[in-house]
């Protein structure tokens, strides 16, 4: 196999019978290397928003979410939730109530996704990090106060200075609809705007109002103890798969323990989904720069047609010269991946740093560089891939050789 090896090194750097061999061949390390160094900043910049997009929603979700298995609301009553404050894992336990409801503002109408908060909420998420107007209160002591997505508040038109009150309506829980006196079937309650936030997702900035836990259990009947979830944020330096695993065990099949990445479930698919697709678009590129290979290959075994009957006549047989030949192409796709690799990593440090590549100007842009986030397993998923290509793409000229056509 050293014999191999050597011979197939000397071959690649040799002066050859035709130059356009060695700029075939030179050619062939570049395009490996510029889909190989494609595919390591297409990745790495998919991760970089991969990572921005978690970073967003950790901005608004705890780190373990609990909601029940069956029905909207659970009671937290009892021995169960008490020891659930008490594991090692946990730090700390907000109660949420979300439901839908109507509010109004002057003569503005429209359905949001209420999100009745404790005192807690501030401590598990980082909400008072986004507020973009106003600030953070859902009970001042006197009055009820809302905090509205920035995109909800603009819809309405409402701002944080605005001193008119928000009226919100939901469904009584038992009553029947009076169709004579259909505002009798809806609890009523007003509430102050203090400040708005931006998680920069839709589904939380035209949707999303916070208010008091209180002031949302009075607009849904619910008792002091009757929550629609509860968020957990785990202790420092702790597993999420096994904090998730003991709270599971804890609570029993009744109860669903989600992790962020499952909380935003669909999301964070579509983002795998979306990789996986570019990452087979980039192979099949990287397969048709991979044919220059076979050219150059071929090429080079008939001007080394001399080389090889010698070699025949030393006693070599045809699997040796094979793999000389198969030892060569595989050379040339290592030659183009470390090039690659290189040049990959080096746009992506720089770009990390220095933000190179910018997205645009304005505010409806939230980054003004491209994100990038480089992992050691996609620089070893695109290692392999031009590696096997390249041994796949050398085979197909090599096994043509025979030694007894080259006698001939």
């Amino acid at each position: 196999m050293k014999t191999e090896i050597k011979i197939a090194w000397r071959y690649l750097f040799a002066k050859k019978q035709y130059n356009a061999i060695h700029i075939i061949s030179g050619i062939s390390a570049a395009a490996v290397g510029v889909v190989t160094a494609a595919m390591v900043c297409v990745l790495s910049v998919m991760n970089g928003f991969g990572t921005m997009v978690e970073q967003m929603f950790s901005q608004f979700n705890p780190d373990i979410r609990i909601t029940a298995t069956t029905g909207k609301s659970f009671n937290t009553a009892g021995d169960t939730f008490d020891e659930l404050h008490n594991l090692s894992c946990v730090q700390m336990v907000s109660q949420t109530i979300e439901e839908t409801a109507l509010i109004q503002f002057e003569e503005k109408q429209m359905p949001i996704r209420l999100h009745g908060v404790d005192t807690i909420f501030p401590y598990i998420t980082q909400i008072e990090n986004i507020i973009t107007e106003g600030h953070y209160e859902v009970y001042d002591g006197a009055f009820d106060r809302a905090v509205l997505g920035r995109g909800l508040a603009w819809k309405v038109g409402i701002g944080a200075r605005f001193i008119n009150a928000i009226h919100v309506y939901t469904p009584k829980r038992t009553a029947k609809v009076n169709m004579l006196r259909p505002d009798q079937s809806f609890n009523h309650e007003t509430c102050f705007i203090a400040g708005t936030f931006a998680v920069q997702q839709a589904k939380y900035d035209d949707e999303v109002m916070l208010v008091d836990i209180d002031f949302t259990r009075r607009l849904l009947d619910y008792d002091s103890c009757e929550v629609t979830a509860l968020m957990v944020k785990l202790a420092p330096n702790t597993s999420v798969r096994q904090a998730k695993k003991n709270i599971q065990q804890l609570l029993g099949e009744e109860f669903q323990v989600l992790d962020r990445y499952e909380q935003q479930e669909d999301f964070f698919k579509i983002l795998r989904i979306e990789k996986l697709l570019t990452t087979i678009l980039l192979i099949f590129i990287l397969l048709i720069a991979s044919f220059n290979i076979i050219g150059a290959l071929s090429m080079l075994i008939i001007d080394k047609k001399v080389d090889i009957r010698t070699l025949s006549h030393l006693g070599a047989n045809e699997s040796m010269i094979r793999r000389i030949f198969l030892f060569e192409g595989w050379m040339i796709s290592t030659l183009g991946a470390i090039i690659g690799l290189i040049i990959g990593l080096v746009i992506c440090l720089l770009q990390e740093h220095f933000g190179i590549l910018k997205m645009g100007t304005g505010t409806e842009y939230i980054l003004s560089a491209y994100p990038v986030a480089v992992q050691a397993s996609d620089i070893l998923l695109v290692a392999c891939i031009v590696l096997v290509l390249g041994v796949i793409t050398a085979w197909i000229p090599a096994k043509q050789i025979s030694i007894k056509n080259e006698n001939n």
